[in-house]
């Protein structure tokens, strides 16, 4: 890829020609993991950026999650069902370029990823760690199952299947679907002219 075409013609599509130095390092980290992981697919790249552009409010960087969870149960201690826990004294609101939540969901990748997110749910604020969470959770990756909700890329992006749309089944149903297929469209589009 062609860093430099592919950052001017996102600059235009997506940022309305005011890409920032942050904007673009943030990408960069993602670009680097992705050629680090042997994947190959430029539309699960491109639906991967677009995912990132929309969770991190576009800033293309890790962040948490407005709020910290308030008033949503990841939001206090409690597992996913629902039972309490009191260690670690942490809460696994959303953080990160895909917004990982939930206690199980950090143990699991902290698990995959060898790295203490359970204990340390800030790790998932580094952009190293972030783009590994999410290659790893948006793919087969090593668990060979989407880990955040159990459909991966590999389901919407196939050789007979091209659905940016219901790809967001991998994160979140499918809230802001189809502005997030947009989204996927722009950075497809960034690539080709940049490969």
């Amino acid at each position: 890829m062609n860093r430099k075409t592919f950052f001017s013609e996102i600059n235009t599509a997506l940022f309305s020609g005011r890409i920032t130095q942050s904007q673009v390092d943030g990408i960069n980290f993602k670009l680097t993991a992705w050629e680090k992981s042997g994947l190959t697919d430029i539309r699960w790249l491109a639906y991967m950026l677009a995912t990132s552009y929309h969770e991190t409010a576009r800033t293309m960087q890790p962040i948490e999650e407005y709020g910290k969870g308030k008033g949503r149960p990841y939001g206090q201690k409690l597992r996913h069902d629902r039972k309490p826990y009191i260690f670690p004294d942490k809460l696994y609101y959303g953080r990160g370029d895909v917004q990982l939540t939930w206690y199980e969901n950090y143990a699991s990748m902290g698990a995959l990823l060898s790295i203490p997110l359970l204990e340390r749910p800030e790790l998932a604020l580094d952009p190293d760690v972030s783009a590994r969470i999410m290659i790893e959770g948006m793919t087969r990756g090593k668990s060979n199952r989407g880990d955040f909700t159990g459909v991966s890329l590999e389901n919407y992006f196939n050789a007979v299947k091209d659905d940016p749309v219901h790809a967001r089944r991998i994160i979140n149903g499918l809230d802001k679907a189809n502005l997030i297929a947009g989204y996927h469209n722009k950075f497809l589009t960034a690539i080709r002219k940049s490969s």
